[in-house]
């Protein structure tokens, strides 16, 4: 009968936006995403990552749920969710709930124009989040819109405008009801102080009036046909695709038999486990079983001792269970229910609590799992069945017998598991650290659960169970057997934390690294614990003292309050036309086609006919010759076509985005791993992926792997040229100095993570070895001439075109090339068009990142503070080929004064050549890493001198009229202007006394707060980039055409060449289109990158309107009274040129360094920040409490979008320098491939409370309209928050006696802070010694 049964097939009935669809062949490997995009061409759900970490792709389902007898709605993340399991579902995605052409809904308009939208690669699923929060609760508290998007990252906005706009769905609609600071309505833009100066008027970026209201009775309605099926009787279903059995049974007696007839098979509810080893770990399981319907594992049954909870209950529906069960009982019973609640609040995020199951979440056995060592604390019992019968196992050290691996046999099924109430006198607490707070991975996860002898303080039970220290979820047992019997009071915690460093000890190679910190944290959570009992004791029994006041903040449970803001920008004159749209906050032009998913991006474009899908074949050595490659088993795949190699190319394989040291595809040698070697051509990506992992390279390995600028250094292994700038005699310098100060600091890379990764898409066009390119770029030039010299043909057969890139940061300014000339090699090779969209884990694999920093200096200064002389030697770690690194360090160099005037300075500059994938550029292209060197120095000094950090940088800024290093005249320079005003918006000196206050009354918490200033210079640093090209047409019914020379990644770069046209010609903005970038039509452009891209195009744009002006003025004379219409249409008839191109180089400009003469820069972009922070010494991690920032933008082109550009900026660099953490083996492979373990701040990382203002009257009378480039400098701002920490430690290291300059790395991560906040725990863990062990990651 099972014989038969296997070729059996059910059909799949699903609905997707209220429309019916009957699959025939479901494939379980198939996910929602990829049936969404690829067989229903619904293009509005991205793929950001296919592991569930962004929530690009998140989309609604809605399905009737017998056990709970009501429709519910969930937000899920449809890359992870198997096609299979959506039978007899309800989809909605993003194009279900309104589009521009017919109507709108409220939740994709107020993103939109509250600017919450900039790339646009993430909005549909920030919309679809939101709006399956409001089909459940159409009145949410703002707490409940954050923690709807705890599973969902943007990389442009810093996410404040996005909560700002649906702050307006809120109850009371986002009004703290006049208890802001400034005791005025905090949805005014401004503070009632300055409305007191007429200069500043009341003026927001959106209007809520606008907004359409919401109307819960117009939602797309459940299905009738799926109500009335839902209510028949279930059957067992099938679904058989190419490799995998999927088998949804309806009964548990179904479930057995079939358990028993597969042992193997996987249990699958919610595949966020399965899915993501299937995908990343390249696992098969043949036979999946789905019971996610059957009653008895769905059950919650209350019982004497506990709650019991079958195995497919989510954990959404085990949170509201939980809460609901803590609001009744009393306090002392749920103990472990609020312990578990904690660990809730931080698991995963909305959209994998809704499917995930607490089942899988025990079986999966995770050793960092969030919530097994709760369950082994309490002893939890499991529920086990097969088809023989039923057995109960105690959740205790020994139900997991290895690495994800448990004591179930092969044929039972976990069935149910009981959470127990606790006892008076039983307290039970859960602890989780991570690097950030939302939707993160633990380091380090415990449950705590003590139960004392009756009314006293004498331990009669203590279980301590930790996550994160071993290959399982481990019990400290010899720890707790020895405090059984104990007072619990000091002596005995100090007993437990010199045992628990004792028991709970890690080899110094232990898989995850961290060891010292994480051997930390096992004591520093015990001492929480102990805290905690103790105050719960003594708020019990009298008899017990209760924790000293400055302990108590090491208790309180992690809260942050909903982030406040303030954005101030100076309006547009009052006499400026209504048409006239320049310096108005005007939407982002596609912000609305962005939300509704209508925008496309590269891989929307439909498919040709005859497409195929490619594969990259890359390298797993760091520096090897390649002995072989085997394609047999690849080419036997279904559905491949062909293998893409060296031997392909007609052209040269020679390429590189400056110099020509690098190849196409590897030929005999590697250099890195992730080196591209050759590609797989296929039929579909599935195939294509598959084949690409079936080729076998061999490799005789060579000697050095050079991994980390040290390895380099002491290899001597460098590129030329070294770069110096030098002024003044630092001999001299150093003589003149009181002091003289030595230090290091590194600074880690940093991954782009734009949300849409590097795709093209090559069309062989037939004809002369013609191709069309569509491609997601910054450098559409440089795609063109490189795509062409490997096909071997010239430039003017390729097109590359570029509608929009979902984010780009400079990632895609070269590296972008490497995928492109691949796949145009393939293109070229089958005669058939080629597609390739990189999966997250290859694009973070291959194309490189921000270069690591490793900065040493020697400074001299006076007593009171004021720096003589500084020496200081820069190595970034370039990679395995040049890519743009002299470039970058050379802006290193000329950033490494940040605004401070230094008599006597020296900087060399190192690029360091090294086994990785080449880093390349990115926002800031080496300034920030070169400014934060200085503003190391310049804490050291007042830290040796004793004095106000802010004191020392003001007494050493720059004043207007001096120079730079590079004999640079600071004329404009407001750097003084920022400063003061970022003083008083900021409230600088009450938040100093605050601070100061706090540290005297907390020994556990600290807060630190810093002020930074930034000067950035403008321009490319290669004299050729600065020039500029556009193309204007206007056709005869009055509407123009408008090309340039930049690319749209979100910056609104399009929408500001629209409006620039807009004032140029004197018509309204809505008569422009701007439609791609192509080189067909302005020729020999530079890439949108240095910030530049207004000033460069906006001048050209300005130029070729101007050409078009003058030939319209005699029919403008002739006819004053006509109408724009009626003045092209005369010049039109009168046989006159309505097209015109036009081009802008910047004027005097190149700099030489080898005799430091001639101008680098056209100009400098200014900014200051005050950021104040509080950090966890025990812990380590610490939150953003406020931040301020002046920017100095000259005249505003557009506030809207020049704050969205400031914030964004300054969220990328609070990435940068606190969080995120690129981790390679010491053989160069890369661990973090992925939003799983690569962390970029979320939505609960924004400053509590942010302020951004726009300097005012400062023109800028050397760029258009007298405006200033936004999109770079304002990302070292964030160096406020580093500053702001490296003080709050420096706090908490003078509880320690510990005084005087110290060192901190970047990024100031949860283990570094907690490292160097020293104390008695500290000591019990010290670091093994270097070179005593291979460490499992290294410092690259």
């Amino acid at each position: 009968m099972e014989e038969i049964n296997k070729t059996h097939r059910d059909d799949l009935v699903l609905f997707v936006n209220g429309k019916k669809i009957t699959e025939n062949n479901a494939d379980p490997e198939v996910t929602v995403l990829s049936f969404l995009r690829r067989k229903l061409g619904l293009t509005g759900t991205k793929l950001g990552c296919a592991e569930g970490g962004c929530g690009a792709c998140t989309v609604m389902v809605s399905k009737f749920h017998p056990q709970q007898n009501k429709i519910v709605h969930q937000a899920i993340n449809a890359c992870l969710a198997p096609l299979c399991s959506m039978h007899h579902c309800a989809v909605t995605t993003v194009e279900g709930i309104g589009s521009v052409a017919s109507k709108l809904h409220p939740v994709q308009e107020r993103i939109a124009k509250a600017h919450g939208s900039q790339c646009g690669f993430c909005t549909p699923g920030l919309v679809m989040s939101m709006y399956a929060l409001l089909r459940n609760n159409s009145q949410p508290t703002m707490q409940e819109i954050e923690e709807a998007f705890q599973g969902n990252l943007c990389r442009c906005t810093g996410y404040r405008p996005i909560l700002e706009g649906y702050k307006t769905f809120t109850k009371d609609r986002g009004c703290c009801g006049a208890k802001g600071k400034s005791k005025v309505c905090c949805l005014a833009t401004e503070d009632t102080k300055e409305q007191e100066d007429s200069k500043y008027s009341v003026q927001q970026l959106f209007d809520p009036s606008e907004f359409m209201p919401l109307d819960p009775t117009q939602e797309i309605i459940f299905p009738p046909e799926l109500m009335s099926l839902s209510k028949h009787p279930t059957r067992q279903l099938r679904f058989l695709g190419e490799r995998v059995l999927w088998i949804q049974p309806s009964t548990l007696k179904e479930l057995l038999e079939l358990k028993a007839l597969y042992p193997t098979a996987k249990l699958v509810v919610g595949n966020t486990e399965v899915g993501i080893e299937m995908k990343f770990k390249n696992f098969l399981y043949p036979v999946i079983l789905a019971p996610t319907y059957i009653q008895e594992l769905n059950s919650i049954q209350y019982t004497e001792t506990g709650i019991e909870f079958g195995a497919s209950v989510t954990l959404t529906v085990l949170k509201e269970v939980l809460c609901g069960m803590v609001e009744k009982l009393p306090s002392y019973k749920t103990e472990v229910f609020q312990a578990i609640l904690e660990q809730l609040r931080w698991f995963a995020g909305q959209q994998i609590r809704n499917v995930a199951a607490i089942g899988g979440n025990i079986m999966t056995a995770s050793p960092i799992s969030d919530l097994n060592p709760v369950f082994m604390a309490v002893g939890s019992k499991l529920n086990l069945m097969s088809k023989e019968g039923k057995r109960v196992l105690q959740l205790d050290d020994k139900f997991f017998t290895g690495y994800r691996k448990t004591a179930l046999r092969p044929e039972e099924i976990l069935l149910s598991i009981e959470i127990p109430y606790t006892k008076k006198g039983q307290y039970c607490s859960a602890f989780k650290q991570s690097l950030r707070k939302e939707d993160d991975i633990a380091i380090v996860t415990c449950g705590m659960n003590v139960q004392f002898k009756e009314g006293s303080n004498i331990v009669q039970d203590i279980r301590i169970s930790y996550g994160g220290m071993a290959p399982t979820t481990v019990l400290a047992t010899t720890t707790c057997n020895r405090l059984i019997g104990r007072q619990w009071n000091e002596e005995m915690m100090q007993d437990a934390c010199s045992l628990l460093a004792e028991e709970m000890s890690l080899s110094p190679s232990a898989p995850g690294g961290m060891v010292t910190y994480r051997r930390t944290l096992t004591i520093s959570l015990f001492f929480k614990f102990y805290l905690t009992v103790q105050h719960k004791l003594a708020q019990e029994y009298l008899s017990v003292e209760d924790v000293r006041p400055d302990y108590a903040s090491a208790i309180e449970n992690y809260h942050v309050d909903s982030p406040t803001s303030v954005q101030l920008y100076q309006v547009v004159p009052p006499g400026q036309s209504p048409d006239d749209v320049v310096g108005r906050p005007v939407m982002h032009l596609s912000a609305l086609k962005q939300a509704t998913g209508e925008a496309v991006y590269c891989d929307d474009i439909p498919h040709f006919e005859n497409e195929l899908y490619l594969a990259l074949v890359t390298s797993t050595k760091a520096h090897a010759y390649i002995k072989s490659i085997d394609i047999d088993d690849a080419m036997a795949v279904p559905g491949v076509v062909t293998f893409v190699s060296a031997k392909d190319i007609t052209g040269s394989n020679k390429t590189g985005p400056v110099v020509y040291d690098e190849t196409v595809f590897a030929d005999d040698k590697v250099t890195c791993v992730g080196h591209i070697v050759g590609a797989i051509v296929a039929d579909t990506q599935v195939h294509a992926q598959r084949a690409a992992k079936a080729v076998r390279i061999s490799y005789e390995e060579c000697q050095p792997v050079i991994v980390t600028i040290q390895d380099a250094i002491d290899n001597q292994s460098f590129y030329q040229p070294v770069r110096t700038i030098e002024r003044g005699d630092l001999v001299q310098g150093f003589q003149e100095s009181d002091n003289i100060l030595q230090g290091e600091i590194h600074i880690g890379g940093q991954e782009h993570f734009y949300l849409e990764t590097n795709c093209t898409l090559a069309v062989p066009r037939g004809e002369d070895g013609e191709m069309e390119l569509f491609v997601s770029t910054q450098a559409a030039t440089k795609t063109q001439m490189l795509v062409a010299k490997v096909l071997g043909v010239p430039a003017s057969h390729i097109v590359c075109r570029v509608k929009r890139m979902g984010g780009g940061f400079g990632g895609k300014e070269c590296r972008s090339t490497m995928l492109s000339t691949v796949v145009s090699v393939a293109a070229q090779k089958v005669k058939r068009p080629v597609r390739c969209m990189l999966d997250r884990d290859e694009d973070m694999l291959v194309t490189g990142g921000r270069h690591p920093f490793f900065g040493h200096y020697k400074v001299g200064f006076k007593k009171n503070g004021k720096v003589m002389a500084l020496d200081v030697t820069y190595f970034s770690n370039a990679g395995n080929s040049m890519d743009l690194s002299l470039s970058i360090m050379e802006r290193a160099l000329f950033h490494m004064d940040n605004c401070y005037n230094i008599p006597h300075i020296r900087g060399t500059g190192y690029i360091c050549k090294t086994n990785l994938p080449s880093n390349t550029a990115f926002r800031g292209f080496g300034g920030p890493q070169g400014m934060m060197v200085a503003e190391s120095w310049i804490s050291d000094v007042a830290l040796y001198c004793g004095l106000p950090p802010e004191q020392v940088r003001m007494m050493n800024l720059y004043k207007q009229g001096d120079y730079t290093p590079f004999k640079q005249c600071l004329d404009q320079f407001t750097i003084h202007r920022c400063w003061e005003e970022c003083m008083t918006i900021s409230d600088f000196h009450q938040w100093k006394a605050k601070v100061e206050q706090y540290n005297k009354q907390n020994r556990w918490t600290k807060r630190g707060l810093s002020i930074i200033p930034t000067k950035f210079g403008i321009s490319f640093t290669a004299v050729f980039l600065n020039q500029a090209g556009a193309l204007v047409h206007i056709y005869t019914d009055g509407s123009v055409l408008l090309t340039h020379g930049g690319t749209e990644m979100g910056q609104g770069l399009h929408t500001k060449m629209v409006q620039v046209a807009s004032r140029t010609l004197g018509i309204p903005s809505t008569k422009i289109h701007i439609s791609e970038t192509s080189t067909n039509t302005v020729p020999n452009t530079s890439p949108t990158a240095a910030s530049a891209s207004s000033d460069l195009n906006g001048m050209a744009v300005y130029n070729a309107c101007q050409t078009l002006l003058q030939r319209l003025d005699p029919y403008k004379a002739k006819n004053p009274m006509g109408s724009w219409e009626d003045w092209v249409k005369a010049a039109y008839f009168d046989r006159v040129n309505l097209s015109a191109n036009g081009f802008y180089k910047t004027p005097d400009i190149g700099y030489e360094f080898e005799t430091n003469s001639g101008r680098a820069f056209n100009y400098f972009s200014y900014g200051v920040a005050v950021s104040v922070v509080e950090v966890d010494c025990l812990t380590g991690s610490h939150k953003n409490l406020h931040t301020s920032i002046v920017m100095d933008v000259g005249k505003s082109l557009n506030p809207a979008l020049d704050i969205g550009q400031v914030e964004g900026a300054f969220m990328q660099g609070v990435g940068l320098f606190t969080l995120e953490e690129l981790r390679y083996s010491p053989q160069g492979y890369l661990y973090t491939r992925g939003p799983g373990m690569y962390k970029i701040p979320a939505f609960g990382d924004i400053p509590t409370e942010l302020k951004v203002s726009l300097l005012r009257d400062s023109p800028n009378e050397k760029a258009i309209f007298s405006s200033k480039a936004v999109g770079e400098p304002p990302l070292f701002l964030a160096a406020s928050v580093f500053y702001a920490i490296k003080d709050a430690i420096t706090a908490a290291r003078a509880e320690s006696g510990l005084t005087g300059p110290f060192r901190l790395d970047s990024p100031a991560t949860p283990e570094r802070i907690r490292n160097a906040c020293e104390d008695r725990f500290t000591k019990l863990c010290p670091p093994s010694e270097l070179g005593t062990y291979t460490p499992w990651d290294v410092k690259v």
